[in-house]
């Protein structure tokens, strides 16, 4: 006999595992089904633990600079396989916390691979064979994973993808990194700092290429200055694997020319993991891999909805949560208000961090908007210097006529953290005048948020 259930979500990253909380919060009966592990790609290969190898590499960075703060560092070394023991720690230990959410919550956790078998009927395969299972609703969020070029597919030894990257069977002397987006800069910023000479190959015009102009070439700066070898308009057309080497073919300025390397990160992008899943039969639509739903999250299928990474960008875990919560309280009989992509921040964690919310300058002016540009760098701000961060900018975009924060751009030490007063700010609709007389504490790095501000209207005091 099926078991019944008033929403069934397959997926328990952090869209689904969220839907599946929120949903229960509200009195729904709710099944999750996860077919690797609780959490997803976020908390066990994704997010958590490229941060906590971060962590890692920017205290091995502060250590060698230890004399700069009157301080006394001898033999500094690093132990590889016990930084990723951390972070697969970490990682385990929130993946681990999921399942108490489930049991604390009532959500029923079916570990299996689901598939849509009709209206309102889910069959999952498990080790113990395939049941049948019913739903008023189902939330589809099985995410994305790591695109997959011709001629550049990983091999776990030579050529990795981020999971390689993240158990990474040796230390990279001479590493090529192919795509320089938030994956591909991470990873860039983590081998080099621990030492191996890395080139970043990036198709686009600049690095970063869905950041500001002017925060992406203030990276690159940094980049550069840290030994990173960038370049830019170049794409890989081949790999040839020999031995322990890589000859990547690197097309560049119209030429193609060849390089040796003992590692290769591909990090070309991703795509929905729409298969097995009994989409097309069901009548919904995919669109270049991922779901096509309306701002809702609502796939056109009576009772079925599409969440996270698998229904298109931005592609962010916070983005899939705020959809998960959205989502279950749409089916619970309640009244949520869509998610503004516009005012979804988007963070990387490379060293300079880099972190946006909202249009950049090009778009603004794009879309013909009469605009105020503020910025305002680190080496005005007290607290900046004292941390010794004091390379980094804050860049502020404003709707000249109405003084509405149309974006907010910023690279340097933990704009990551920062860039949520912008996020409030865009959605509280403030305007220039809210943010310059709001009080701003003194010393923080938050000062410059002000600062930007003002200098947007030719008011900044410290610059």
């Amino acid at each position: 006999m099926a078991q019944n259930f008033d929403l069934v979500v397959i997926g328990a990253g952090p869209g689904g595992y969220v839907a599946a909380i929120r949903g229960a919060q509200l009195g729904l009966k709710v099944a999750c089904i996860e077919r690797e592990h609780l959490g997803g790609i976020c908390l066990n290969w994704g997010c958590i633990p490229t941060k906590a190898m971060l962590r890692s590499a920017e205290v091995y960075h502060l250590m060698h600079r230890a004399k700069d703060f009157g301080l006394k560092a001898d033999g500094i070394g690093y132990d590889l396989d016990a930084v990723v023991k951390r972070s697969r720690g970490v990682a385990k230990q929130l993946s681990g916390g999921i399942g108490h959410l489930f049991k604390k919550n009532k959500v029923t956790t079916i570990m299996g691979e689901a598939k849509l078998a009709g209206k309102g009927r889910v069959t999952v395969t498990t080790d113990k064979g395939t049941e049948e299972i019913t739903a008023k609703s189902i939330v589809l969020a099985t995410g994305a994973r790591a695109r997959e070029l011709p001629g550049l597919e990983p091999d776990g030894k030579l050529v990795w993808n981020y999971k390689h990257a993240l158990v990474p069977p040796h230390m990279p002397k001479k590493l090529l990194v192919i795509g320089s987006g938030a994956i591909g800069i991470e990873f860039a910023s983590f081998f080099n700092t621990l030492g191996a000479k890395t080139t970043v190959v990036e198709v686009m015009d600049r690095v970063l290429p869905v950041e500001d102009a002017e925060i992406s070439a203030f990276a690159k700066k940094q980049f550069v200055k840290q030994g990173m070898t960038i370049m830019e308009k170049a794409a890989v057309k081949k790999l040839d694997r020999k031995g322990d080497t890589v000859t990547a073919h690197i097309e560049v300025g119209g030429k193609v020319e060849t390089q040796e390397f003992d590692t290769v990160i591909s990090a070309v992008g991703i795509v929905g993991n729409t298969e097995g899943l009994g989409l097309e039969e069901a009548g919904i639509k995919v669109d270049r891999t991922h779901v096509v739903t309306d701002e809702y999250c609502r796939t056109g299928v009576e009772g079925v909805y599409a969440i996270g990474d698998l229904a298109g960008a931005p592609w962010l875990a916070h983005k899939a949560s705020h959809e998960g919560v959205m989502v279950a309280e749409l089916i619970a009989g309640k009244h949520p208000h869509p998610i503004k992509p516009g005012s979804i921040a988007g963070c990387t964690y490379c060293h300079p961090q880099v972190a946006s919310v909202g249009l950049t300058e090009a778009k603004a002016k794009e879309q013909g908007l009469d605009i105020k540009v503020g910025r305002f760098p680190f080496i005005g701000n007290g607290k900046a210097i004292a941390l010794g961060e004091s390379e980094g900018m804050v860049k502020t975009i404003f709707d000249a006529k109405t003084g509405e924060l149309l974006g907010a751009h910023m690279v340097g030490a933990e704009v990551t953290e920062l860039i949520q007063g912008y996020v409030i700010g865009r959605q509280l609709e403030t305007t220039e005048q809210d943010l310059m007389e709001t009080v701003f504490p003194h010393p923080t790095l938050s000062e410059m948020m002000h600062e930007a501000v003002l200098d947007a209207y030719g008011r900044a005091i410290h610059f």
